[in-house]
């Protein structure tokens, strides 16, 4: 993956959306749309597909972890997760090719429903009431989408309710924030624990895909390394002095 570019201006001119919508988007979409249509055609679907920490934990019902993603609850719910999936998903997926962009999708949604079932096993009242309630949506991977972007394009304006413009790493430390408040107390009936999962999986994730390296290429990089060194001692090369010492530098 691409370091996190500090700056975008090639992005700085206004436009609507992301642009086109790219493969792995539309398949997503096309997914989740098809599944809220068989859903609204037999409801009792959306508790046997949502996530029930309960049931993945005393029946093994693992396919949850998976198939909660693609459930949702009412017509602004998918309207809104597909909304953010494309304004936030299309970039990605350009720059991370659809492959790994998929991947990611899929890690940040399992690991939120994860950290959910965690959460719902703490002695918190608010947090216990999720070991029984069905949890549907694609929101987990969304923020999960959402940190990505903040990291990857953190000047970006994103317009808050539509109006207010804000920098994009500050949006997500804002949703981080009320995630993290929202998941104490569970205010509204919405699964905020499910979301800041997703916000800390992708974060770890993106993090330590960040920083992996292969041992051939740690191994080549202590070599270059080692034949710098040599070089500067053989021909008596020091780096460092004050900026008007210059018989300090090289002799």
């Amino acid at each position: 993956m691409p370091r996190y570019p500090s700056r975008s201006p090639a992005y700085s001119s206004f436009s609507f959306g992301p642009g086109p919508v790219s493969t792995a988007i539309k398949a997503l979409i096309g997914i989740n749309v098809a599944m809220f249509l068989v859903t609204a055609l037999m409801p009792s679907l959306r508790v046997y597909l949502g996530l029930v920490p309960a049931w993945v934990v005393r029946d093994l019902r693992v396919w949850q972890l998976v198939t909660y993603m693609f459930v949702h609850a009412g017509i602004f719910h998918i309207v809104f997760n597909m909304l953010a999936l494309w304004m936030f998903g299309a970039e990605l997926e350009r720059i991370w090719g659809t492959r790994e962009f998929v991947k990611y999708y899929f890690i940040t949604g399992v690991g939120a429903a994860v950290l959910t079932i965690l959460a719902s096993l703490l002695p918190i009242g608010p947090l216990q009431v999720l070991y029984t309630t069905p949890i549907v949506g694609a929101s987990g991977a969304i923020y999960g989408l959402l940190l990505a972007y903040g990291l990857y394009f953190p000047d970006r304006p994103i317009y808050l309710y539509f109006v207010f413009p804000i920098p994009a790493k500050v949006f997500v430390l804002i949703m981080g924030a009320i995630a993290f408040f929202s998941s104490i107390t569970e205010v509204g009936g919405v699964a905020n624990a499910t979301h800041l999962g997703g916000l800390l999986v992708g974060y770890l994730y993106l993090k330590g895909r960040r920083g992996r390296t292969s041992p051939w290429a740690e191994v080549k990089y202590r070599y270059l390394k080692w034949k710098i060194n040599r070089v500067r001692k053989k021909f008596d090369v020091y780096s460092g002095g004050r900026a008007d010492d210059w018989d300090r530098r090289v002799h």
